[in-house]
């Protein structure tokens, strides 16, 4: 059974009474001739041959007048949104019914609709989204049809401005590229085409998880893996927003690109501070200025100094973080270690409660730049200590219970 997302369509009448309405409402507008045309051949072809074959039954002639119907649809027509959507709810039905989901035939069937609903004027583009996303649903789950169709809806969507009305996440975008039948390369070109449509509308951030994707899609046989590697690298770095880098460090184009002038400044972000970062930009100022229009060393210092914060308070979770601690880590003045504190708990990267009295920074949680053996013994020295800590605790509250229970005897004793 092949799955699909269902679509209904209600149709009455016979095939032939579904496909005449469809050649009507197809040339509507057009000039009388020229409708009279089209109508003529419709009929041509339903009565070609006589009552000997039924067209009811007759797939060869089902095709030939179903393609009349295609090739005559030059838009999405003049009618209200119901009949549009009810006309290509329709054509679509019959389309997917008279051709198997894999031939060449409904692949260029589909890419003709789809060429004319891109044309179509753009005030009609309310009833194009439904009418594209009815398309998708209708095609079964496998369907090599569905990466084409879903491009076009997002290219519908970028062009007026509207991505928003069309709603993907990660989840759905990894599913989908699992169940469709497409060739590797056509999945990662799919995954780039996501990438920019979210940099052309100004998501840089969100771009960034379907770029990690990107990467780990090519083959270590494409041309195209370095590029995406570094291209990555850079947009880590520039995203001010993108802390983890422990992800992208782990993909193997990332890996295979370690003699690149920039890997060394990505591995500087997921183990060292700022003196590392420092030296590395002093070193390589050529490096900065060719990556330039990415990447800004003022953005840079910033970034690696809530890193090196973050890493610093790991190590102090539930304990006191003194100010001059910070100031030295961070190589900044003590008058600035309170702005950099309200930074990195912004960040999201630290949650904890500054003191002026104390000068210190109370450390409740802190996130690891990475987490290898040392994050895991460290977690697991502070396990241990909240264990006996709170095997204290219930001793004290267990001996509280047995005295009071004694006490409450003592008073009834004394009571009688």
């Amino acid at each position: 059974m092949i799955v699909t997302d269902s679509v209904s369509v209600f149709a009455e009448g016979t095939f032939e009474e579904q496909i005449q309405e469809l050649v009507e409402y197809a040339t509507r507008g057009r000039p009388d001739d020229e409708r009279a045309s089209v109508l003529q051949s419709f009929k041509n072809i339903v009565g070609a041959e006589g009552d000997e074959k039924p067209v009811e039954i007759d797939t060869d002639h089902r095709q030939s007048v179903l393609k009349l119907v295609l090739d005559n649809t030059k838009g999405v027509g003049e009618g209200t949104e119901q009949e549009i959507e009810g006309f290509f709810n329709l054509l679509f039905s019959h389309l997917l019914t008279l051709w198997p989901d894999s031939s060449p035939e409904i692949r260029q069937h589909v890419a003709s609709l789809l060429s004319v609903l891109s044309v179509s004027p753009s005030e009609q583009s309310s009833i194009k989204y439904r009418v594209l996303s009815n398309l998708f649903n209708a095609t079964p789950r496998t369907s090599a049809l569905r990466p084409p169709i879903y491009t076009t809806l997002l290219e519908l969507a970028i062009s007026n401005n509207q991505l928003d009305v069309v709603s993907f996440s990660k989840p759905d975008i990894e599913r989908w590229l699992k169940e469709w039948s497409v060739s590797d390369e056509e999945k990662s070109q799919f995954l780039k085409f996501i990438v920019d449509i979210l940099v052309q509308s100004g998501r840089p951030e969100k771009a960034y998880e379907y770029r990690l994707l990107y990467v780990h899609s090519l083959p270590p046989s494409s041309e195209l893996r370095q590029s995406a590697a570094v291209d990555a690298i850079a947009a880590a770095l520039r995203q001010p927003t993108v802390f983890d880098f422990e992800p992208l460090c782990k993909l193997e184009a990332v890996i295979a690109a370690k003699d690149h002038e920039l890997f060394p400044l990505l591995q500087i972000f997921l183990n060292s501070g700022y003196p590392e970062l420092t030296t590395w930009a002093d070193n390589n100022t050529d490096v900065l200025d060719t990556y330039g229009k990415y990447l800004n060393r003022s953005e840079l210092e910033r970034k690696i100094r809530l890193l090196a914060f973050s890493s610093l308070a790991f190590d102090y979770i539930g304990r006191d973080l003194s100010y001059s601690q910070i100031a030295s880590t961070l190589q900044v003045n003590s008058s600035e270690v309170e702005k950099w504190s309200i930074d990195v708990i912004r960040a999201g990267l630290v949650s904890g409660k500054l003191s002026q009295a104390t000068q210190t920074l109370h450390v409740v949680r802190s996130s690891a730049r990475k987490f290898e053996r040392e994050q895991w013994e460290a977690l697991e020295k502070r396990l241990l200590s909240w264990k006996t800590g709170l095997a204290s605790i219930i001793e004290i509250v267990a001996n509280a219970q047995r005295w009071g229970s004694a006490g409450d005897i003592a008073d009834a004793i004394k009571s009688e």
